[in-house]
């Protein structure tokens, strides 16, 4: 667990393994890196995946999610983002509340 590979964010097809003794280890592995950016778990226990989900710090998270898109997340229907170093505006891509973002709302009124 301290090869740099387990603490940085690569952009390339690979993944870490590496051996823990328990969920809590794995977890607290995890969450010491600058990055948040996708994090996952394959377990069969609902109480492990519904531990995972409230404490990774992650901004896309998955439990059981073997195909599809290497980040697990569907473009247009969850938002893309990450925490911590992994993400700038708080706000994940391709989310409802996005493009919001970008926009500056306003109201107007003309009359002739």
């Amino acid at each position: 667990a301290s090869h740099p590979l387990f603490s940085e964010e690569l952009f390339v097809p690979i993944t870490v393994v590496g051996d823990v003794l328990s969920l809590d280890e794995a977890i607290e592995l995890a969450n010491k890196t600058e990055y948040g950016l996708t994090a996952g778990i394959f377990s069969e226990d609902d109480r492990e995946i519904e531990e995972f989900f409230n404490r990774i710090q992650a901004g896309v998270t998955y439990a059981n999610r073997r195909a599809g898109a290497t980040t697990g997340a569907w473009p247009g229907i969850n938002s893309f983002g990450g925490w911590k170093a992994s993400g700038s505006t708080g706000r994940g891509t391709g989310g409802p509340y996005y493009v919001q973002q970008f926009m500056r709302e306003q109201s107007r009124v003309r009359i002739r």
